[in-house]
């Protein structure tokens, strides 16, 4: 079970840095005179949400890692 969770955690975290190089070269490739301030927080707003599900995957999977070692040394 716990193999099968950390596989989708790490397909998840696959996932999620795709979608922020996608987000990363859109937004190098826009150009930053005459931008709409709505598209850049926009933007902004989505880096910091792709950030926080990095750090949720983390710390999902060194919970699991602990739940393992907790159950192994029972």
């Amino acid at each position: 079970m716990f193999m099968q969770i950390a596989i989708g955690a790490i397909g998840i975290g696959i996932v999620l840095m795709v979608g922020y190089l996608v987000i990363a070269q859109v937004r190098a490739a826009l150009p930053t005179e005459g931008l709409n301030e709505s598209v850049t927080e926009g933007m902004d707003s989505t880096q910091a949400t792709v950030f926080a599900g990095f750090g949720l995957i983390a710390v999902g999977i060194i919970v699991l890692a602990a739940f393992g070692l907790i159950n192994i040394f029972k």
